[in-house]
């Protein structure tokens, strides 16, 4: 026990009491009961201390969720009142009274036109597609009904201008060839615009397609004068795409590079490829006449044609525009009169 604690008690104790074997057991009694108090004491006040502490940290974690959830309601709100009003601005939007349950209605109300705009659209996209598979169909039958009598007109023709050269004018001979010229356009013509008309329609199993090998069979179907040589320069990649829309767009940029050289004495066309991140860049460029820049910016329109040549339908660019798109590529050119063009693309890996 303390000594000025034991003190007092004595102090205030009769004298018949001191040295009494029960005051005594008394006076351990007390000693006991404050035996390490002071470490009892200081116990508690530390653990006050570490309480005081973690209901600190508590009380701020605390706000900054409710900060967070603050600014979350602030954000939603923003969301909620762009879309119920466009001239809303909603970088410099401030809501002077956030209101959860309203904000909470407004998302439902939009969650509802958004699920009313879905079904709406899954059903356009339905229409659309019927509408497609008609419009093939009535490509397909108008193609065949306009091309059986054309080719039969075309063979009839032929026949006429070889039987009877002998007792035709010159005049007359002439004529006739410009009557066949002329189908042969309009029969390439129908056959353009059904390629164009039904390139989406047209499924093809995708595999891996070489260009350089690709280049070579379409070297080998058409025609390419002697004094032009068709050049691959550096390694050309191997595409996993369907080989038919390949064709289609290296064919018709290939095709309108020989009919610019074809009166260069010495043509060239050299095809080249640089891999990026997320695509190939291709780029087939020749020596040849060029492309005024007035027609540079509509060259991929539907029968924009810069001669007038027998042969050309004004499709060809169009089908390799659509193919490009289909690709999720980008397609462009450059070119200068007399310095000849640069056919640039993308096709996405």
């Amino acid at each position: 026990m303390h000594s000025l604690l034991k003190r007092q008690i004595r102090k205030f104790l009769p004298d018949n009491l001191e040295g009494s074997p029960e005051m005594e057991e008394f006076l351990l009694a007390i000693s006991k009961s404050y035996y390490n108090n002071d470490e009892k004491l200081e116990m508690i006040q530390r653990s006050t201390t570490i309480s005081s502490k973690e209901l600190s940290m508590v009380n701020a974690e605390l706000r900054e969720k409710i900060e967070a959830q603050k600014n979350i309601f602030i954000s939603l709100s923003k969301v909620v009142k762009v879309m119920d009003d466009d001239s809303i601005d909603a970088v410099n939007y401030e809501e002077e009274h956030i209101d959860p349950l309203k904000i909470a209605a407004s998302i439902e109300e939009q969650t509802d036109k958004i699920i009313d705009l879905t079904a709406e659209r899954k059903e356009l996209l339905k229409d659309l597609e019927e509408q497609n598979e008609s419009l093939n169909n009535y490509a397909h039958m108008v193609s065949h009904d306009l091309k059986s009598p054309i080719r039969n007109m075309h063979t009839l023709m032929s026949w006429i201008s070889e039987e009877e050269k002998e007792n035709f004018s010159e005049e007359s001979k002439f004529n006739c060839s410009l009557v066949i010229q002329n189908l042969t356009k309009v029969d390439n013509l129908i056959d353009g615009i059904l390629r164009h008309a039904t390139l989406e329609a047209h499924e093809e199993e995708k595999t891996n397609i070489s260009i350089a090998h690709l280049l070579k069979e379409i070297k080998n179907t058409i025609y390419i004068p002697q004094n032009i040589e068709l050049i691959v320069e550096g390694e050309l990649p191997v595409l996993f795409k369907d080989k038919y829309k390949l064709e289609q767009l290296f064919k018709n940029l290939i095709t309108n590079a020989v009919t610019a050289t074809e009166d260069v004495k010495e043509g060239k066309i050299i095809v080249e490829s640089i891999e990026k991140k997320e695509y190939w860049k291709f780029s087939i460029k020749d020596n040849g006449k060029g492309i005024p820049e007035k027609y540079q910016e509509s060259i991929f329109n539907m029968f924009k044609k810069l001669e007038n040549n027998a042969n050309a339908t004004g499709i060809g660019l169009a089908l390799v525009k659509k193919i490009i798109n289909i690709y999720e590529g980008e397609i462009w050119l450059e070119s200068q009169l007399g310095n000849g063009t640069t056919f640039y693309f993308t096709i996405k890996k």
